[in-house]
């Protein structure tokens, strides 16, 4: 055979186009619509009023508020949350704390805990309020008022967090002052434990409450 013989090449078959990688796989591992956390810059979240509520151990736990804080470093962002939870029995017990950790579900869990070991006892009379408090704490302003049976809660989802924890079933509330969730439970718990009922009134004076009988009807004597 020649050396300058030509040799037919074998045909090659054509390669198929790489498929494109999803949208997600060309975005960061933090941060971005893909990432861990989204957009944003770490702006709190209110949930609302029934947005968790987890029954257990005869207590009632609500998350009112979460928030996201980011801390930048070399390698990127670091998330951190905290979830503000309110803890009650529905039979005069409430407390309220602030749990924070890397995960929303360790924040909730670490502040019902908190929230559990913080509960304080508040005057009720039956399922209101004895009489009418105003507080405050910061820029939040609360007025509350007693209401009669069949009213119900008038009040908006962070106060009625706290106040169906609490176990008040009727009454009127009025949000006066700032919208901040934190300082919104605050100013309501504080007009909670500023309560008193006349017997506790009564009884810090030194006196004794005194049952007055109607006067009986005098004897008719027929003639």
């Amino acid at each position: 055979m020649a050396e300058n013989e030509n040799i037919s090449e074998a045909p090659v078959a054509p390669v198929a186009p790489e498929a494109p990688k999803p949208q997600s796989e060309f975005r960061g591992p933090r941060g971005g619509r893909g990432g861990r956390g989204g957009g944003g810059r770490g702006r709190g979240r209110d949930i609302g009023e029934n947005a968790f509520e987890k029954g257990g151990d005869e207590t009632v736990e609500k998350v009112v508020f979460i928030n996201r804080s980011s801390k930048v470093v070399k390698g990127g962002r670091r998330f951190k949350f905290s979830a503000l939870v309110v803890v009650g029995d529905k039979k005069g017990r409430v407390g309220l704390a602030l749990g924070k950790a890397a995960e929303v579900a360790d924040a909730i869990r670490r502040g019902g805990e908190l929230a559990r070991s913080k509960m304080v006892a508040v005057s009720l009379k039956d399922v209101t309020i004895p009489h009418e408090v105003y507080s405050t704490y910061g820029g939040a302003k609360i007025l509350m008022r007693p209401a009669s049976p069949g009213t119900g809660i008038i009040a908006g989802k962070t106060v009625r967090a706290v106040l169906e924890s609490a176990g008040v079933k009727d009454i009127l509330t009025k949000s006066l002052g700032s919208k901040n969730a934190a300082n919104v439970v605050k100013a309501t718990l504080n007009g909670l434990l500023s309560l008193r009922t006349r017997e506790q009134i009564y009884s810090a004076r030194g006196k004794q409450i005194k049952k007055i009988e109607a006067p009986k009807a005098p004897d008719v004597v027929a003639a």
